[in-house]
């Protein structure tokens, strides 16, 4: 993880780490939301290609759809280049605020299940260790 990313992850609460898995990938994400995820599962991971960006991933069969998540001085916003968004200060009230939305207000796919790291590497043990360690230097 880059020194930018990991700085700001400290600085989030409990609720938005457990749903990080870092520098997965597309890829990676797609597999993981398919199988362990349904409709509105979602998790967050680094950006493949804007440097200091998440990206918030959301399961809508049979697509995950990804919102990119960037953050300026006044916080941190989604990526929109259509309208002005508004900017939380952390992750955590961003993603909180998103699954309180109608769908109608923001036009995207509603988050209802955080994908918890630490229920799944409960429930699978060492495959789940082995996916992130093994995914982060394969998908690039």
């Amino acid at each position: 993880m880059s020194g930018c990313l990991r700085v700001n992850m400290e600085r989030e609460g409990t609720p938005v780490r457990s749903i990080y898995y870092g520098r997965i990938g597309s890829e990676a994400t797609e597999r993981l939301l398919e199988r362990y995820g349904h409709d509105g599962s979602f998790l967050l991971r680094d950006s493949d290609t804007v440097q200091g960006a998440f990206c918030l991933c959301v399961r809508k069969a049979p697509f995950v759809h990804t919102y990119r998540l960037i953050h300026s001085t006044d916080g941190w916003s989604l990526q929109d280049t259509r309208v002005s968004l508004q900017s939380f200060s952390t992750l955590e009230r961003l993603i909180e605020a998103y699954r309180r939305a109608t769908v109608s207000d923001v036009g995207m796919v509603p988050l209802i299940d955080p994908l918890d790291k630490r229920q799944l590497q409960s429930s699978l043990g060492q495959e789940c260790t082995y996916m992130e360690m093994s995914s982060s230097s394969s998908v690039y």
